[in-house]
């Protein structure tokens, strides 16, 4: 049985404090402990028969404790969810605060929560964006080639970051910088660079590479947050259609089967497209 309470905490987080009774922790020691029995071999004795007690003298109760939490804390993290109703967008950030024997533990869990985005008047700023890529019509130009000039999606994405407003947690906003770095880490590595002589090439601190990371990855989940946004608000939707007509385009049925395989991620990305036309339509 758990128990849990959450706060509420600034930039869309929330920290849920969670009470694991002993007993149920102590029903997870003791079943790990008797498969570390089962698999037990000490001379003069066959494999999984030696007596508990002697077992349980050479053991390192330590070890045993590390397989419980690794058991026990997701699944009191799960309840905790379902008991506060809430629909976390990152991995949870654990800290054990007691887990002593004979006693309740308990643990907190910060997580990101969906933020909360405020659109403004997004249409009217895309509306005029098109205004300014209409050349103007003179005489003695060729009129076929007056046609207006959609704008394109970079010019799109900076008009609904500068518009919109999205507080993120900063939970979100460092796992996507520390993927980023992951990212150049590889990189740098295939061309048999260390990112020390990466930033040397480039004349950056590794303070001012954190800093474009962070921008970079506030920006990058700014506005895939918007473009979700806008859709909902829209009706933006896909259909089994939209899908079957995009899988259908690959040449090899082995393509075909691994894009079914995708069909979540291929929905997301054929509604992001569908909101970018959308835009361009008003």
């Amino acid at each position: 049985m758990i128990t849990s309470t959450i706060e509420n905490l600034p930039k869309a987080t929330a920290q849920i404090t969670i009470t694991i009774i002993w007993e149920e922790v102590k029903e997870s020691y003791q079943k790990i402990f008797n498969r570390v029995v089962n698999d037990s071999e000490i001379a003069g004795f066959r494999k999984g028969k030696a007596p508990k007690k002697l077992i349980e003298d050479k053991i390192d109760k330590t070890k045993i404790y590390e397989e419980v939490v690794k058991e026990i804390i997701p699944n009191a993290y799960g309840k905790a969810v379902q008991e506060q109703k809430i629909r976390p967008v990152s991995s949870p950030k654990i800290e054990v605060i007691k887990a002593k024997e004979n006693e309740n533990w308990v643990i907190k869990a910060t997580v990101a929560l969906k933020p909360t985005v405020k659109l403004k008047n997004y249409k009217e700023k895309i509306k005029e964006l098109k205004q300014s890529k209409t050349k103007i019509w003179t005489p003695g130009s060729d009129p076929k080639k007056e046609e207006e000039k959609k704008p394109t999606v970079d010019e799109i994405v900076r008009v609904l970051l500068a518009e919109a407003e999205v507080e993120l947690s900063e939970i979100l906003v460092t796992d996507e910088a520390n993927r980023l770095l992951t990212g150049l880490i590889d990189q740098t590595q295939k061309l048999g660079m260390t990112v020390e002589q990466y930033l040397l090439a480039k004349g950056k601190t590794t303070e001012q590479l954190r800093a474009e990371y962070a921008l970079q990855a506030s920006n990058n989940l700014k506005i895939e947050f918007i473009i979700n946004e806008i859709a909902e608000t829209e009706k933006i939707t896909v259909t089994q259609e939209d899908l079957d007509k995009l899988i259908s385009k690959a040449e090899k049925p082995e393509e075909r089967e691994n894009l079914k395989k995708e069909s979540y991620y291929l929905a997301h990305l054929i509604r992001q497209q569908k909101t970018f036309d959308f835009l361009n339509s008003l």
